[in-house]
């Protein structure tokens, strides 16, 4: 699976974008939420990274879509809010995946720290899996995902601890953690009984879980 962030633009279409603003990950400025898509549209969204992604446009969820559903691959969809529009974004991001989400993919997990915006889409959606995002442990994670009718609950990997990893599997959610590069403590966590590793290494993180195979055994491409 793959994980990325949706907000609003300010002409209400869905783009894939993790900040409130455009200055980081493109050449333009300014809030997302003050910027109509046609505007977003005409920015480079790769030169910053690497000369090779030079003229790479922000995408739309729905062209997100399409194309995940061509390469077979499914979604973490976190919903990234711009501030006050929490169920907004949510309604939006149903409706758009009612009608655009490829039929041969599995459903996309729906995640967020806004638990509004959960509570919208276990409202509008709720056959779509939920995640509860959350960064230091709250006190209330559990109620949280029990009202917000979640499966899982996504963790800070420098917050999580054993103690906190067995409480969230014996109330029986999915536990999924981020953001993972070290391969040895993905094994840690994996022994903490992590369902789902978050990384921006996937090469690395599937090297290291090859040579730790024993001689003869081929990992299975899940």
């Amino acid at each position: 699976m793959v994980e990325f962030d949706v907000k609003l633009s300010a002409d209400g279409r869905l783009v894939v974008m993790h900040d409130d603003l455009l200055d980081r990950t493109t050449d333009g400025k300014g809030a997302v939420a003050d910027t109509p898509l046609d505007a977003i549209r005409a920015l480079d969204a790769g030169a910053w990274f690497a000369p090779g992604f030079k003229g790479s446009l922000v995408p739309t969820l729905e062209e997100t879509a399409a194309v995940l559903g061509e390469l077979g691959l499914s979604a973490n969809i976190e919903i990234k809010p711009n501030p006050g529009q929490e169920s907004e974004t949510a309604v939006a991001a149903a409706e758009l995946l009612a009608r655009h989400w490829p039929a041969r993919l599995p459903a996309p997990v729906i995640s967020s720290f806004a638990r509004e915006s959960l509570a919208t889409m276990r409202d509008r959606a709720p056959h779509l899996p939920r995640g509860l995002l959350v960064w230091e442990k709250p006190s209330d994670w559990s109620a949280a995902a029990r009202a917000l009718a979640c499966r899982s609950v996504h963790c800070a990997a420098r917050h999580l601890t054993p103690d906190w990893a067995a409480e969230i599997k014996r109330q029986g959610y999915l536990l999924a953690v981020y953001t993972v590069n070290d391969p040895d403590l993905a094994k840690r966590l994996r022994r903490w009984g992590a369902d789902s590793i978050i990384t921006d290494r996937p090469g690395a993180l599937i090297r290291a879980e090859d040579q730790a195979a024993e001689p003869g055994l081929m990992r299975s491409p899940a």
